[in-house]
């Protein structure tokens, strides 16, 4: 075993049934770290751009991150990559959770899946063995169910990543579901799941008992102990309340989806689904990922009601956002009961609900029956015709077989008249911060190389005045469609390009970490002696290889845009009423600063500079 990562990775033939072991080199891993680094490295060198998402040949990479497995602040997370079903350009999701600190512990940093079985199976891999056993008993059953009963078979120790029936049906918007129903995380972003499903592999289970070795351990444990204390003295809120805790602010702000992106104020909706809310009536007890020193997770339980029974990893910000702001559900049980549902099916919360916020309008503009929802009648504040419909998504019946494949899809269908009204950026459904709130995340939307992703920025937390004394300092003009915020965007997308690639949560950045907190982890950990400018760089590398596949899967410039309401029709009231993000103004200076010619494409001389081959940049 090597200093913190393994340097082993798994080819697995899911046609064949063979799996083999890979050593991964020293210096690829300082090119390109792990996680979804290696991962677009790796897709990039085997990639046929004519090769279909959910072709069998077509792979999926499953890497955890550099620093996983350590104690370093929420060092959780796993990276699920390949070509996306849902968009068909660069996919990744990432999750933290248990499972990718247990794939180290077995002896992995990673693998690669191809083919089809013939049958459903599972993987299970544990302490540097791997094997594929029968899943056909475990076909057709929820996450919940499998995640119990694959730790029967294997070891109740044992971190489980599964699909449900939502990926089985090659649902476009199905996610891999991570720990169960009391501690659900999902990959939940561009389809993963559906990928799963389409190669009949049900889950991968893993357990082991290997610890990561360090180059400075005493160094590493104090700068641990120093960064936990300061994440935690800048996250207490965040510990208390969870992400949805920050509801009433984002909907002060303009920034809380409503309405389908169409109304300005929301706030006593907002007060009755915040963490604040979840805290007083439902809140069950916290969870945390592993190493992590803020608990963000909220378990939540229903005790009386229509829904009483509902127990579980209760609702985020994201799905409160989508499922509550976005179609204006204000009932707390209720959106803890369409969580829990989304999770038990195996469905991403923020693609689904968009699909629904979709369908609600195209309803009441007619251009949907209820005859088409089978005999279901979409209708805003309503939460039971929306269980209604998640279901129906699942197993693609009724309004499920519309909106299966994403709102984009949807849109193609329903023609013309529903395109002004698809939220969503290169096929995938937007996340519920609004770019008209903060004009640099409508810059983040157009530019991020999976579509739609506020993590791939998280620029936002500038605009409400989160500080990192030494780096990132002073006022913030919120709707300045201006070269600092062009600036602004490219560091953030650099720097949070790093993270899915050392494995760390991005929560982290939120509470302290900057650019030198974080290499002063990756240098004690590994004995690099990197600057903070080499783990700048190492994220712009990878932001660029990763634009590179997006250019050979058939993006162009005019894809680098938003939805016409984001351009077109301000917010109506709030404190974000009047303003549009202006990609004519930011566009052309975000590729000069990047380094990107006119048509979007990173230069030659820019590749060159951050060490990307001419293989890489064919």
């Amino acid at each position: 075993m090597g200093i913190v990562y393994t340097g082993r990775l798994l080819r697995v033939d899911l046609g064949s049934g063979k799996i083999t072991a890979e050593r991964i080199p020293d210096e690829m891993v300082q090119t390109w770290l792990l996680g979804s680094g290696l991962a677009a490295h790796l897709f990039s060198a085997g990639m046929e751009p004519g090769r279909e998402p959910l072709d069998p040949a077509s792979p999926l990479l499953v890497f955890i991150g550099l620093l996983t497995g350590t104690f370093a602040p929420a060092a959780a997370r796993s990276s699920w990559c390949a070509r996306s079903p849902l968009t068909g350009i660069w996919g990744e999701s990432n999750v933290g959770g248990h499972w990718g600190a247990e794939l180290r512990f077995a002896g992995f940093d990673g693998l690669v899946i191809t083919g089809r079985a013939a049958a459903p199976v599972y993987l299970w891999l544990h302490d540097g063995e791997a094997e594929l056993r029968d899943a056909a008993h475990l076909w057709g059953r929820d996450t919940f169910e499998t995640h119990e009963r694959l730790r029967e078979e294997t070891d109740d120790r044992a971190q489980v990543a599964c699909i449900g029936p939502a990926g089985e049906n090659r649902v476009l918007l199905a996610g891999v579901m991570t720990g169960g129903q009391a501690h659900n995380r999902a990959a939940g972003r561009t389809g993963m799941g559906a990928l799963m499903g389409s190669k009949n592999l049900k889950g991968i289970v893993v357990r082991g008992s290997d610890k990561p070795t360090y180059a400075d351990a005493a160094r590493f444990r104090a700068l641990v102990r120093e960064d936990n204390a300061y994440i935690r003295s800048r996250s207490e809120a965040m510990s208390l309340t969870g992400t949805a805790g920050g509801i009433p602010g984002t909907e002060l702000y303009g920034d809380l989806s409503l309405k389908n992106w169409q109304q300005g104020s929301w706030p006593e909706g907002a007060k009755a689904i915040s963490g604040q809310a979840v805290r007083d009536t439902i809140w069950a007890r916290d969870t945390h990922c592993f190493a992590c020193p803020v608990g963000c997770g909220k378990a939540v339980e229903i005790k009386d009601g229509p829904y009483a029974g509902i127990w579980g990893e209760g609702p985020e910000y994201e799905t409160l956002a989508g499922f509550g702001g976005n179609l204006l559900i204000d009932d707390l049980p209720a959106l803890a009961a369409i969580n829990s549902l989304c999770n038990r099916l195996g469905l991403d919360t923020i693609s689904v609900s968009g699909a629904v916020a979709f369908a609600t309008e195209a309803m009441e503009r007619g251009l949907i029956s209820a005859d088409d929802a089978g005999g279901v009648r979409l209708a805003w504040g309503e939460p039971e015709p929306v269980l209604q419909v998640v279901e129906q998504i699942a197993h693609r019946e009724g309004l499920g077989a519309l909106l299966a494949d994403g709102v984009r899809a949807a849109a193609a269908r329903l023609g013309p008249e529903s395109e002004s009204f698809a939220i969503h950026v290169k096929g995938l459904e937007v996340p519920y911060h609004d770019p008209r709130a903060f004009v640099d995340m409508g810059l983040n939307y157009a530019t991020a190389v999976r579509g739609a992703c506020h993590l791939e920025s998280l620029s936002y937390y500038r605009g409400y005045g989160v500080e990192w004394p030494g780096w990132q300092e002073g006022e913030r003009d919120r709707f300045a469609s201006d070269e600092a915020t062009v600036r602004l965007v490219i560091t953030f997308q650099n720097f949070m390009g790093t993270y899915n690639g050392l494995g760390l949560c991005k929560f982290m950045i939120k509470g302290g970490m900057d650019p030198a907190r974080t290499v002063g982890l990756v240098n004690a950990a590994t004995g690099w002696e990197w600057s903070a400018d080499d783990l700048m760089r190492a994220g712009e590398r990878l932001f660029n290889l990763k634009r590179l596949i997006d250019l050979r899967l058939g993006v162009t410039a005019a894809d680098d845009t938003l939805p016409p309401r984001f351009l077109h029709e301000p917010r109506p009231s709030g404190t974000a009423a009047g303003v549009l993000p202006d990609l004519d103004a930011m566009l052309p200076l975000y590729y000069e600063l990047r380094g990107w010619d006119p048509a979007g494409r990173p230069t030659l001389q820019k590749l060159a500079a951050l060490g990307i081959t001419s293989e890489e940049a064919k």
